[in-house]
C-alpha cells in the first residue's frame, strides 16, 4: 500500500493510477531537498520494493524496505542503522508517537524522518471525502505540527493520455463520484497535493 495513497481492488486499476501519479517525480524530488537522501541508508517504512522505493534508488539512496510495525512494535532494523527513515500514506498515521520513537531508535544521530500523507485541496480529495489527511493533522495546532514536525506542501498531479482515459479510470475505480469529477476535468490529469513532515533526529519528543 505504501506505493500509493490508498488501496485499489483491481491490479489493473493500481497500476493505471501508479502509472499516472507524481510522473514529474516532484515527491522524490523533494525528499531528496529534505533529507538528503543520495548517497544514504534509507529505510522507507510499509515499502514493498515498488516504484517509490525506485525513484529514491534512482536518486543514490541505498534503500532498503521494512513492513510497516504495529504501535507498540519494534522495526525490524537495529539502533542506528538508517540515515533518513521515510513513510509512505500508510504509516505513521496520526498520532503516531510510538512509530516516531522507534523512527528515532533506528536512526543515527542528525538522521531525518520523513513522512508523505495527503494534503487535499484538490481534485483528488473531491474524490474521498473527508479525511484527517486533509484538515486535522496539517493545522498548527494538529499532531504532527505540535510534535517536533515541519510541513512542506508539493503541488503534484495524477495525470493521464486523455481526458477519456482519466474518466473511464475514474468511473471504475470510484463510481457516481468519480464520473461527477471526471465531469469538471479541462485537461487529462487531477490536481493532488501532498504533505512532507520532515524531523530530525530527537528534534522534539512526541505527545501522545
Amino acid at each position: 500500500m505504501a506505493d500509493l495513497p490508498f488501496a485499489l481492488g483491481a491490479p489493473d486499476l493500481a497500476a493505471r493510477l501508479d502509472a499516472g501519479l507524481d510522473v514529474e517525480e516532484k515527491i522524490p524530488r523533494a525528499l531528496e531537498a529534505l533529507g538528503p537522501i543520495a548517497g544514504r541508508d534509507v529505510l522507507v517504512v510499509d515499502g514493498d520494493g515498488g516504484r517509490r522505493a525506485a525513484q529514491l534508488a534512482d536518486r543514490g539512496a541505498r534503500v532498503r524496505s521494512l513492513p510497516a510495525a504495529s504501535p507498540g512494535q519494534p522495526l525490524a532494523a537495529a539502533d542506528g542503522s538508517a540515515d533518513v527513515v521515510v513513510g509512505f500514506w500508510s504509516a505513521f498515521r496520526a498520532p503516531a508517537a510510538e512509530e516516531v520513537a522507534e523512527a528515532d531508535r533506528v536512526l543515527r544521530s542528525g538522521g531525518r524522518l520523513l513522512v508523505v500523507h495527503d494534503y487535499g485541496r484538490d481534485d483528488v480529495s473531491r474524490l474521498r471525502g473527508e479525511l484527517p489527511e486533509y484538515g486535522a493533522w496539517s493545522r498548527r495546532d494538529g499532531w504532527y505540527l505540535t510534535n517536533g514536525f515541519r510541513m512542506r506542501v508539493i503541488h503534484c498531479f495524477w495525470t493521464f493520455d486523455s481526458i477519456d482515459v482519466a474518466r473511464a479510470f475514474l468511473d471504475e475505480a470510484f463510481g457516481e463520484r468519480g464520473r461527477e469529477v471526471g465531469d469538471t476535468l479541462k485537461r487529462p490529469r487531477l490536481s493532488y497535493n501532498v504533505a512532507i513532515y520532515h524531523r530530525s533526529r530527537g528534534g522534539v519528543e512526541p505527545r501522545a
